[in-house]
């Protein structure tokens, strides 16, 4: 697990915004490792954030840069049910996660927005 920076974009909610977006970033050679939409904003995992923000910020999207933490999983029932109760158990609120599957789907990767990260990973590490 780790600390990492996610990128906070704000869109319009109507259609095509979400490929607009995508589409700016793959021109510019922005691979998206994992994204999560929810309803008018768009949160995105880059390797290249500097580059990725630049971007955005030439075409006049709102945007901005959160820590968040990325947990990796084996791929298996009940893999992130062990991580949440974890956190929970232990008073930590996930305020909103999403994830991506390995290109073979052995593993997975979980993003999570929690108020204290670093307790959450020393919490994930006991």
């Amino acid at each position: 697990m780790e600390k990492i920076s996610e990128i906070f974009v704000v869109l319009e909610n109507r259609p095509s915004t979400l490929g607009e977006l995508c589409s700016h970033l793959a021109e510019n050679g922005i691979n998206i490792e994992a994204i999560g939409l929810f309803q008018d904003t768009a949160k995105l995992f880059v390797k290249n954030v500097n580059k990725a923000m630049k971007i955005l910020n030439k075409l006049d999207y709102e945007t901005d840069i959160r820590e968040v933490l990325k947990v990796d999983l084996e791929n298996r029932p009940g893999a992130f049910a062990e991580i949440a109760t974890k956190l929970g158990d232990k008073g930590i609120n996930i305020e909103y996660c999403y994830g991506t599957l390995s290109s073979k789907g052995k593993s997975a990767a979980v993003i999570l927005d929690v108020k204290d990260i670093n307790r959450a990973i020393k919490i994930l590490k006991s």
